[in-house]
């Protein structure tokens, strides 16, 4: 017998993987769920595609009909290996594995350490105020002491394993209200980070009101990135970024960011929009972060509320703001396709996660590799449930409660996520944020579903652009495989 009869003597039947089909630069192209790979497809692979979603096919019957189109038998071969490698193509036979939890040896790799729970600013979205935290500072002090930094500090380093690096963020409450700290926390986590063998990073957010210059000089000094809460211009801010006597942020604010974006060269500085119900101009704060204000970076966030606040984002408004996010993304493509980079930070983190292949099991890291302490040194699932019941996980001072985390990793898995199983954007959201949910649902394993059609639209739009830029100019994504 030869080679090519012995090809079409076995005869398994062949059904197609979940996959998302989308168009982009004249190519048709393929994003695998839930592997989170993206291919370009030829004519015969589209071809290929087309037979196995009409009918139920054997090998040896899809060849068949493939040769009496015209296409020669070592191009179909060499097409059907590509495609079942990839695994675009499975045998009918063939069972998909369940999705299975980590064992719990994953290294910590992130504290957030929330160095006090108060602020000078009274924001109308503050999710301080949220359901989670009703009386949470009840009985907590106002400011992290150095003790309880020392100690998450040493559980960091300690719960790290073998990681050669790890990173260390402040945040608030108004994060510099506790500048002292700060300091003290950085030296100190340097030090111990260097008698262990591992490089510590750090980065903070903050409202930008209390910058001076030894605040940024330190900052610079020490290479500590700065995430500045800002809603865009002077009537956009004030509506919701405003003093606890009512005045507008934006006068105080603007003269301290330019300080920081003059003098602060060693680390990224950000801007960080919460968009709400009256705060949506997506182009407009944008160019006037970039243009007007300095920013090279700005990323857009949907403030989290119940459905009866009223900053609350509706479904319409979500609908425009996609629209805002979609106008910038072609933007950040044609800056792409031209080797320029784009600060639009939405686009380029997607972006960024669809290069990698990135198939997520949890929507972040939070409770994985990243937790947060408290001011009184209570472990929580991350920063925005720090001293809230829901996702304790322990002290600092009798280290992480293992248990508790493993619980909610089992939880909290997109496996255990069932209103997922069914949606091709599951790799990059996988359920969405924790706090959003419970938030919504009361519930931190629930889904997003509110947001659902909204990420599936904004995947595409990513995926769009991505397969552009692939074709385009594909030196561009080697930025992205940095880590």
């Amino acid at each position: 017998m030869s080679t090519a009869a012995a090809t079409l003597t076995g005869m398994p039947t062949y059904r197609l993987r979940e996959y998302h089909a989308f168009d982009s630069a004249g190519s048709r192209f393929l994003y695998l769920v839930p592997s989170g790979a993206i291919f370009a497809l030829d004519p015969l692979g589209i071809e290929i595609l087309n037979r196995v979603g009409e009918h139920s096919l054997t090998r040896k019957e899809l060849v068949e009909t493939l040769l009496a189109e015209g296409y020669e038998l070592r191009h179909i071969q060499a097409a059907l290996q590509e495609l079942e490698h990839s695994e675009v193509l499975q045998h009918g036979d063939e069972t998909v594995e369940p999705p299975k939890v980590p064992e719990l040896t994953f290294p910590l790799q992130r504290i957030v350490l929330n160095v006090t729970n108060q602020c000078n600013l009274a924001c109308g979205y503050c999710y301080e105020y949220s359901a989670d935290k009703i009386s949470k500072t009840d009985g907590k002090p106002k400011y992290m002491d150095q003790q309880v930094a020392e100690s998450a500090i040493e559980l960091l380093i300690r719960e790290s394993a073998q990681r050669p690096k790890i990173h260390v963020t402040f945040f608030g409450g108004e994060t510099l209200l506790n500048f002292p700290l700060l300091r003290y926390s950085v030296e100190y986590a340097r030090k111990r980070s260097a008698e262990g063998g591992k490089q510590v990073d750090f980065s903070l957010t903050t409202n930008a009101t209390l910058l001076n210059e030894e605040v940024v000089d330190f900052l610079s000094s020490n290479r500590v990135g700065v995430t500045v809460s800002i809603d865009g211009d002077r009537e956009l801010n004030d509506r919701m970024r405003v003093f606890q006597d009512g005045r507008g942020t934006y006068e105080v604010m603007l003269p301290k960011i330019k300080l920081l974006l003059e003098r602060h060269h060693t680390n990224s500085i950000g801007a960080r929009v919460t968009l709400s119900a009256g705060v949506s101009h997506v182009r407009r704060i944008y160019e006037h972060l970039t243009g007007e204000v300095g920013f090279d970076a700005v990323g857009f966030s949907p403030a989290t509320a119940n459905p009866d606040r009223l900053y609350h984002i509706g479904p319409a408004k979500m609908n425009s703001i996609l629209g805002g996010f979609e106008e910038l993304a072609w933007e950040y493509r044609d800056y792409a396709v031209a080797g320029r980079q784009h600060g639009f930070t939405n686009a380029s983190d997607t972006l960024k996660e669809l290069h990698s292949g990135i198939s997520k099991a949890y929507s972040c890291g939070a409770g994985l590799g990243l937790l947060g302490v408290g001011t009184a040194g209570d472990i929580n699932l991350c920063h925005r449930f720090v001293d809230s019941p829901v996702g304790k996980m322990g002290h600092v001072n009798d280290g992480i409660d293992h248990a508790a985390r493993q619980t909610f990793l089992e939880t909290h898995h997109l496996g255990a996520r069932y209103d997922c199983h069914t949606c091709w954007a599951r790799p990059v959201c996988a359920g969405g944020c924790y706090h959003e949910a419970f938030i919504h649902y009361g519930d931190t394993s629930a889904a997003n579903l509110h947001y659902c059609d909204w990420i599936r639209g904004w995947n595409d739009l990513c995926l769009r652009i991505y397969g552009e830029i692939s074709v385009r100019n594909p030196a561009f994504l080697n930025r992205f495989s940095e880590n």
